[in-house]
């Protein structure tokens, strides 16, 4: 074995090690997560939150702001407006509610040391990637090994991002944190693929491109996947209180803290409509690669018949949105088809149907 091979197998196996690594991180950060709703269960914030919007409160805030003037000594003192957003029925003021922590301060600190624990998982997730890319000299994601621990090192760092840019995303946190647990398992007892070159199809620029534009891509659209489903059960839980239900005490605790079903389904539907138009692209730059490997832009492969039909499930979402008759939850059951389209189209077409694009292996 040769200097350049010994190298690139300590590489390799590094890379293995921090990956890993990067799992035992990702479970301690899990059960900080689980900490925080835990403790924020324990919030009054949390249980009557929806009490904000009753009718009541208009009248007791009346009263506040009376109370208020008479003891500024008759001068008028103006309050913040409360804060709330329309739900996608359009027949109901709901406001957003305090989060995983509940608005207490222990389930807060739980919430920091989680991200914390995610932020410090991420990076050395991050390293295991790179890693591997030097060990292999060429793109991260040439098989579906490389393609899972990539994806979910993006789908985390789009989390980060949004946290970064201050956005009311950690309710993310815990279905985030265990979906990346579940991939990377699968990644290294199904899927892991020694560190091998590429077949010649593969020598191009276009992969750093096409594949690249793809896992991002699929990182958005699970972030949106997430918030639609969680949509789903905000919406049917505000429905049950409005029509006078009373929902199961674990389904208070946990619902009454997300956002309100309005400001899900809008956080889903900007997510995907702002990575589409990069799917289009992914779909144009893989056409171009293919007529540089094969002679031709398009020819029905099963990758590239399920990448299409994941275009136009998209599409259809997002027309629907658009058209006044299929908003909430209609919208959202097509947008959960469009992202299992995706899936399939990485999982189901790698491992059960043969094409061009088997050339990678699992």
């Amino acid at each position: 074995m040769n200097l350049a091979a010994a190298t690139n197998e300590s590489l390799a196996n590094a890379s293995n090690v921090l990956i890993y690594s990067s799992m035992a991180v990702y479970t301690l950060a899990f059960f900080a997560h689980i900490a925080e709703w835990v403790f924020g269960s324990r919030s009054k914030v949390g249980r009557t939150a929806a009490a904000l919007s009753a009718p009541g409160a208009d009248a007791g805030a009346g009263a506040s702001a009376a109370a208020g003037k008479a003891q500024a000594g008759g001068t008028a003192v103006l309050e913040r407006p409360k804060v709330v957003t329309r739900a996608a029925t359009g027949t109901r003021d709901v406001p957003d509610g305090p989060g995983a922590a509940g608005g207490t301060f222990k389930g807060d600190l739980w919430g920091r040391i989680a991200i914390s624990l995610t932020l410090v998982a991420f990076l050395v997730e991050a390293g295991g990637v790179a890693t591997r890319a030097l060990s292999v000299e060429r793109a991260p994601w040439a098989n579906m090994y490389e393609f899972s621990i990539t994806f979910s090192t993006v789908a985390v760092g789009s989390y980060l991002v949004l946290l970064a840019l201050k956005k009311n995303v950690r309710w993310i946190g815990l279905p985030l944190v265990t979906t990346v647990l579940l991939d990377l398992g699968i990644a290294v007892t199904t899927l892991y693929t020694d560190s091998d070159q590429l077949v010649p199809a593969l020598h191009s620029y276009w992969l750093w491109i096409h594949v690249s534009t793809a896992i991002l891509c699929g990182a958005v659209f699970y972030l949106g996947a997430v918030g639609t489903i969680l949509y789903l059960f905000r919406d049917s839980y505000e429905n049950k209180v409005a029509s006078g239900g009373t929902p199961g005490k674990f389904a208070s605790s946990v619902m009454e803290r997300l956002p309100s079903a309005a400001s899900l389904d809008t956080f889903a539907y900007r997510i995907n409509a702002a990575v589409f138009p990069l799917w289009t692209f992914t779909i144009i730059a893989g056409a171009i690669w293919a007529g540089d490997a094969w002679g031709r832009y398009w020819g029905w492969d099963p990758k590239e018949v399920w990448s299409f039909i994941t275009w136009v499930a998209y599409a259809a979402y997002l027309h629907a949105r658009a058209t006044a008759g299929w908003k909430g939850r209609k919208a959202a059951y097509l947008a959960l088809v469009a992202f299992a389209c995706w899936l399939f189209n990485y999982y189901g077409v790698n491992i059960f149907v043969s094409g061009l694009h088997s050339y990678a292996g699992v």
